[in-house]
């Protein structure tokens, strides 16, 4: 394929870029710091942005051509330009996007990098070592998020066996959805595990901010201006929407009020849900799924965590992992060739069920592996630096103990 770069999908690709960018910082580092006690703001802000800053650099130095660079046996890429080295002075572009730069189509895909990692920081908020989430950050990323993104996105095995997903249900949400689940059984239970929201409002600019920066996350994984992007911002937003009336509906049936922290987690559900789909399913499609995926998500969270125990502060869990396997399986049911060229087949609505098979195999991979591998990089790390903080650091605050900081001065 002869690239030829355009300026409108160049023009438009950075924009995209830059709105993920915004979804981390401080997009995330506002929805997560607005749920938590006061005590801990800074800290949790802080989680998401030393993430973004960790994954910026090491992305450039091995991550791209470890996910992008020429496939190995389909397990990983190979490292053809460490320290990004001649790739800008080339002006390379990528097969992928050949309408693009290739440095903007690699700072692009950096951007879902850094939020996958800082997606993770949610469920671990008010009781985890800096200096371990330190050490988590790369490792996690490199045993973890590069490997999983190579075989779906990088042409891996999975993709060989036709597992397909658009913007990141399984490389992202599931992904890091799965990790959380695991970190949380490491670290155990919060000394005060209530939910206190010491500013809802926060959180409410940082949905905005997610929820503004999704149409990047979604419309940009098109990779060009066109129908595309104009289709999966369309699915994207109806999705949010749906996911969002969801859980006040799920809130008022159960409790008889909705509540706006409801409306917040069914909006970043649908979000998560649509992902994997939004280049591949029409609205009606993106209407069930936001939906569907909203339902799940809510009896995950109010019904399956206080039974089972496990310390998923903030839901990483709940809603990214849950919708990210509502969204990925729900790509083998409704995807449509007519939508996307790129498709080899479509759902079931169309009468196939290949990809379907290759979603829900993808789905079970992804899960395990994150598990495990996570699993057993907190072990070693708890032996290094140990994972939780003391007691008595727990109890007062985060801010003050592990950063001489405070995120108020009330006096």
């Amino acid at each position: 394929m002869v690239a030829v770069i355009n300026s409108g999908d160049t023009a438009w690709m950075m924009i995209s870029t830059a709105l993920v960018i915004l979804m981390t910082i401080p997009g995330l580092s506002l929805f997560y710091s607005g749920l938590i006690r006061r005590h801990n703001v800074l800290n949790t802000m802080f989680l998401s942005f030393i993430t973004f800053a960790i994954v910026s650099i090491l992305w450039f130095v091995f991550g791209y051509d470890l996910v992008f660079g020429q496939d190995i046996t389909g397990l990983i890429g190979y490292l053809q330009n460490p320290f990004f080295s001649g790739f800008l002075e080339t002006k390379a572009v990528s097969d992928l996007a050949p309408t693009i730069p290739g440095g903007l189509f690699a700072l692009f895909q950096m951007t879902f990098a850094a939020i996958t990692v800082a997606l993770i920081s949610g469920a671990i908020v008010e009781r985890m070592k800096f200096s371990a989430w330190l050490l988590f950050v790369p490792l996690w990323m490199i045993l973890v998020y590069i490997p999983i993104a190579h075989w779906i996105w990088g042409g891996g095995w999975l993709a060989q066996l036709g597992a397909i997903d658009f913007a990141g249900g399984l490389v992202v949400h599931l992904s890091s959805g799965v990790a959380a689940l695991a970190l949380v059984l490491l670290l155990g239970v919060r000394k005060d595990m209530r939910l206190l929201p010491h500013n809802l409002g926060y959180s409410v600019i940082g949905t905005g901010l997610l929820w503004f920066g999704w149409f990047g996350f979604n419309a940009g994984s098109a990779l060009s201006a066109g129908d595309l992007a104009v289709a999966a911002m369309i699915v994207t937003n109806v999705s949010a929407a749906a996911g969002m009336l969801g859980w006040i509906l799920m809130d008022k049936f159960n409790t008889g009020k909705p509540t706006l922290l409801g409306a917040l987690s069914g909006a970043i559900a649908g979000l998560a849900a649509i992902t994997p789909a939004a280049g591949y399913v029409n609205v009606t499609a993106a209407l069930v799924i936001g939906f569907v995926a909203s339902i799940i998500c809510y009896y995950a969270v109010s019904r399956l965590k206080p039974r089972l125990g496990y310390d998923d502060a903030l839901d990483v869990f709940g809603i990214h992992g849950v919708s990210g396997v509502v969204g990925s399986i729900s790509v083998g049911i409704f995807a449509l060739p007519v939508l996307n060229s790129a498709l080899q087949s479509g759902g079931l609505i169309t009468g196939s069920f290949s990809l379907l098979g290759s979603q829900i195999l993808a789905v079970l991979v992804v899960a395990g592996y994150s598990f495990l591998v996570t699993l057993a990089l907190g072990k070693l790390i708890n032996k290094v630096v140990g994972l939780r903080v003391r007691e008595d650091h727990e109890i007062q605050g985060l801010d003050i103990n592990l950063h001489e900081e405070s995120g108020y001065r009330l006096s």
